[in-house]
């Protein structure tokens, strides 16, 4: 297998227009590779500057999970952090997490962030909602958000090997109207759930309004934990 390492996004291009497979990390795929087969080629964007990027609002999809600190929102700092063991965090990447694995760990809390992908095409460069990046496997360059007042994020406890556990984010966005409003995304098995309702009235509102979303099917210890870091997370002070 050849691993091409563009510098550029129109050298990532043309790897991608001549066939390359996005190799991300290859923390997961590749075991898949050595059961299935190896592609000619693979192309890594860990060279290309747009895929490094670590700044307020965006995170390039190479950076590797280890990197990601402080100066991203908290929901996605600890996301990140609590993905594998150290040396799981020190190879996959943003990229591969969220396009590539089935667990995708960063997802609950990129979608409270109300994060947006930008893709790279064999001949073009575009931005789209996560769930139409997930749903295609493209090849994400990076993410790019608004960044939040708050924001917390919760892992269950899991068994290894066993299913994936559940995962809570959460982000309070400030809109035009000066009315704030709670993001929650639950990861309940291999499903993620999203929804955002008004918080400005309270706590109880927001819940009262979560259990009318989607959130609201969830089975009773899951909506138990969702109430909870609801709870928690709009008793802290917000930020302006």
């Amino acid at each position: 297998m050849l691993l091409r390492l563009p510098a550029s996004v129109s050298e990532a291009q043309e790897c991608v227009a001549e066939g390359a497979v996005p190799v991300g990390g290859a923390t997961l795929i590749w075991a898949g590779w050595q059961r299935d087969g190896f592609p000619e080629q693979a192309v890594s964007l860990r060279n290309v500057p747009e895929a490094n990027v670590i700044a307020r609002g965006a995170l390039g999809a190479a950076v590797v999970l280890s990197r990601i600190d402080e100066r991203v929102p908290e929901v996605l700092h600890r996301a990140a952090a609590g993905v594998g063991t150290g040396a799981v965090r020190r190879t996959a990447t943003v990229g591969g997490n969220l396009v590539g694995s089935t667990l995708r760990c960063l997802l609950p809390a990129a979608l409270v962030l109300d994060a947006r992908g930008t893709v790279l095409d064999r001949d073009r460069v575009f931005e789209t909602d996560l769930a139409e990046v997930v749903a295609k496997h493209h090849l994400l360059l990076g993410l790019h958000w608004r960044e939040p007042l708050v924001s917390s994020y919760r892992k269950l406890s899991g068994e290894a090997g066993g299913t994936p556990p559940l995962v809570v984010a959460a982000a309070v966005h400030a809109h035009g109207d000066k009315l704030d409003r709670l993001h929650v995304a639950v990861r309940d098995g291999y499903d993620v759930l999203t929804d955002d309702v008004p918080c400005h009235a309270g706590a109880d509102q927001a819940i009262s309004a979560l259990g009318d979303t989607s959130l609201g099917t969830l089975h009773p210890a899951a909506w138990d934990t969702v109430r909870q870091h609801v709870i928690q997370l709009l008793a802290r002070p917000v930020g302006r």
